[in-house]
This record gives C-alpha cells, sequence and structure tokens, in this order.
C-alpha cells in the first residue's frame, strides 16, 4: 500500500469510493442523501483548492482517502474513508497519521462526523490516544 497526496485528477475516484464507503452511515441513519453520498464531483474538485487530499492505493486502485485543512492553527480533517473490504487493517490509521504531519504546529484537531456514528467514535478515541 502506498500513501500519498491525492491529485485533482483523483476526485472522481475519490468521490466513487466515498459513495461506497458512506453507505454503512447512510444505513445508520436510513437517509441515503446524507451529505457524502450526494456531494456533487464539482464540490470535491474544488475542495482541492484548499484541503490537502490524501489516498491509500493498493494494486494502482484508490482504497482510502482523509482530507484536512489548516484554518486558524485548527485542523479540520473529514471525510476519512476506506473501501468496506479494507476496513481493519490499519490504512484509516496510516492516512491520519500522514495527514496530521501536512500541517505546522495546529493547536487542536476537528473532527467530523454524524451523531450515531458510534464505530467512528470510538476509532476516533482510540486515535486520539496513540
Amino acid at each position: 500500500m502506498i500513501i500519498d497526496r491525492a491529485a485533482l485528477s483523483d476526485a472522481e475516484e475519490i468521490r466513487a469510493l466515498q459513495k461506497i464507503a458512506y453507505v454503512s452511515e447512510a444505513e445508520i441513519y436510513n437517509d441515503y442523501s446524507i451529505e457524502p453520498m450526494v456531494q456533487p464531483l464539482a464540490e470535491v474538485q474544488e475542495q482541492f483548492e484548499n484541503y490537502i487530499f490524501l489516498k491509500a492505493v493498493v494494486n494502482g486502485s484508490i482504497v482510502g482517502s482523509v482530507r484536512g485543512l489548516l484554518k486558524e492553527r485548527t485542523c479540520h480533517i473529514g471525510k476519512l474513508i476506506v473501501h468496506p473490504n479494507h476496513q481493519n487493517l490499519g490504512i484509516g490509521e496510516q492516512l491520519m497519521l500522514k495527514i496530521e504531519s501536512f500541517f505546522d504546529r495546529p493547536i487542536r484537531y476537528e473532527l467530523f462526523t454524524g451523531n450515531k456514528s458510534e464505530k467512528i467514535f470510538d476509532y476516533m478515541r482510540k486515535l486520539a490516544t496513540k
């Protein structure tokens, strides 16, 4: 597996992966219109102007991604995604560690997720203690 900075040309594949990765969240909320499921490709492409996007690549395919933005010394991290077939292999953790290295001494990190996402809350608590 290779973790590298994503390019604008990766936006379409990242968006497709995002939709796959968020199916489980949509099921929790019984709502397939949540933002990650319906986010237009053009909006993802626009985010490349301000956000750093990383990708995890296995056998030539993007299997994970995360995006981050530093604003007023707060690192905003969003859409940490891993393909369901590649989850629980440490890819998300490696993406998080790598994205943190791109930002110069943030005083805090902000992560965004829904209020019913217990699996994600537990995962983020685990990462915060490392």
